[in-house]
């Protein structure tokens, strides 16, 4: 199946969760100040592993940077 992740083309296994995005993208184990949105729509993290994407889904896996004053 493929489906686009942060703007690029990915070919996944049939029945590819959100949670199987997030691994593929090494962010560790526990992965803190990661969010995911799937077509535009908010994933929550309690809903990664039983997200299933579709054919063609966007994927967007953004991760918070610190900075500031």
């Amino acid at each position: 199946m493929r489906v686009v992740v942060n703007g690029e083309d990915r070919t996944l296994p049939e029945g590819a969760t959100v949670a199987d995005v997030v691994r593929s993208l090494d962010l560790g184990s526990e992965p803190r100040g990661v969010a995911v949105a799937v077509d535009r729509e908010v994933v929550v993290r309690g809903a990664w592993a039983t997200t299933v994407l579709r054919e063609g889904a966007h994927v967007e896996v953004l991760g918070a940077i610190g900075g500031g004053r």
